[in-house]
């Protein structure tokens, strides 16, 4: 593929996963809505408004686990992304129609699972076209969609509330997701090289088999999926209570609450470049150094919010903490696809990224349980994750391989 071909490729997993944020945002913003909370009956109830997230998590990661070997042995990236954003645009149109609350939780864990292969799929995208010594940039660059969807999702569903209703809210997204998603991955994500033509039709226990043979031999497999589990803890639990922690703690206008919670995932998008960048100057045994730095920093900035600091200081060390785990992004799947194995580098991520999601799925919920008195008493839980993640980076610069640096450019693209 030539360079501007998957270059365009990128952009469109770059929106795509955008979009896929702005789904998964929109529950953050209406828990704060008066009339949603009384219509699931959710109104003060902290842990049941967790579970929104939390059962939304758990399907993810599951699907991530079970679903990404089919997709990447049966359909390529191009036709799992077909199907991915067909269904949950069609999970998130049918969203309002469910009630009681049991039947949208139900729904959510059904959003969560059509959405688990998409991080598996573009790390197989990149893996396959780009050589190892520049897999960085397009990394970060479609790991910017994690920001762009937060930082557009809180204002997007909140003019939507606003405009529409908390039930329009839903219908929207849907809207965007079948008349940009689809079309963009349709006409620019190439499905050249396609999905593996295995001889015979494999069974789905021979792909699942396949799948945690190539994950176990990851290099430094235990070390990356602590720091994904650490990470997505992280930011599950950032982007779930940012709302909340705003309006309730720091007594910001309703108003403004969508805004504000929008800026700290732009700031981020900037963090994920400009880490992109560092990452591609780095030999593998010495990326470790970019959870020491970003996770020491961004656990002092949220801890730097437990005091009772005025506006300008608790929009500082949001905006800090956001920039220094916003660092970390391209660090995992760049160590995912020079550590995996040929043939294996999506099915291998998707099972660092399911385990890391079903773990991290608690986060909401947990911290929700924390949240007697008030928001940012959870927010322990997010200092926590950051210093596990730089604790991790720690163990795996002393655990790199003595004599020298592994030479990147000598691997090739799958």
């Amino acid at each position: 593929m030539q360079p501007p071909a998957r270059w365009a490729g990128i952009a469109s997993l770059m929106i795509v996963v955008t979009m896929a944020y702005m789904d998964r945002v929109n529950v953050s913003v209406l828990v704060l809505d008066a009339s949603f909370l009384r219509h699931y009956s959710l109104v003060g109830d902290r842990a049941g408004q967790g579970l929104l997230m939390t059962l939304f998590l758990l399907g993810y990661g599951i699907a991530a686990l079970l679903l990404t070997p089919i997709y990447e042995g049966l359909l390529g990236c191009r036709g799992g992304l077909l199907v991915s954003v067909f269904v949950w645009a069609a999970l998130t149109a049918v969203s309002p129609l469910l009630s009681p609350l049991p039947l949208l939780l139900l729904a959510r864990a059904l959003l969560g699972a059509a959405e688990g292969p998409l991080f598996s799929l573009k790390v197989m995208f990149v893996a396959e076209r780009f050589e190892a010594h520049e897999r960085g940039k397009p990394n970060a660059v479609t790991s910017t969609g994690v920001s762009l969807g937060l930082a557009a999702g809180y204002p997007v569903v909140d003019l939507a509330l606003h405009h529409f209703g908390w039930a329009g809210s839903f219908e929207m997204l849907a809207a965007i997701n079948v008349g940009i998603g689809l079309p963009l991955v349709f006409f620019l994500v190439d499905g050249r090289p396609g999905p593996r033509k295995p001889s015979g039709k494999p069974s789905y226990r021979a792909i699942i088999a396949s799948t945690v043979r190539a994950a176990l031999s990851t290099k430094r497999l235990g070390s990356i999926l602590l720091v994904e589990i650490f990470t997505l803890s992280y930011l599950w639990g950032s982007s779930f209570w940012l709302p909340a922690f705003l309006a309730n703690d720091r007594h910001f206008a309703l108003s403004r609450v969508g805004w504000l919670s929008a800026a700290p995932f732009l700031v981020s998008f900037c963090a994920n470049l400009l880490g992109g960048a560092f990452v591609d100057r780095l030999s593998l045994d010495r990326l470790p150094i970019v959870f020491v730095m970003g996770g020491a920093a961004c656990a002092s900035c949220v801890m730097a919010l437990f005091g009772g600091q005025g506006d300008a200081m608790t929009f500082s060390m949001l905006l800090g903490a956001s920039a220094f785990w916003g660092l970390q992004s391209a660090a995992i799947p760049t160590l995912v696809q020079s550590g995996a194995p040929v043939g294996g580098i999506g099915t291998a991520y998707g099972i660092i990224n399911g385990i890391g999601n079903l773990v991290a799925s608690f986060m909401p919920l947990a911290m929700g349980s924390l949240m007697k008195h008030s928001v940012v008493s959870g927010f322990v839980l997010l200092v926590a994750s950051q210093i596990c993640v730089c604790l991790c980076g720690v163990f795996m610069l002393h655990a790199a391989p003595a004599g020298g640096s592994e030479d990147r450019r000598s691997l090739r693209p799958t």
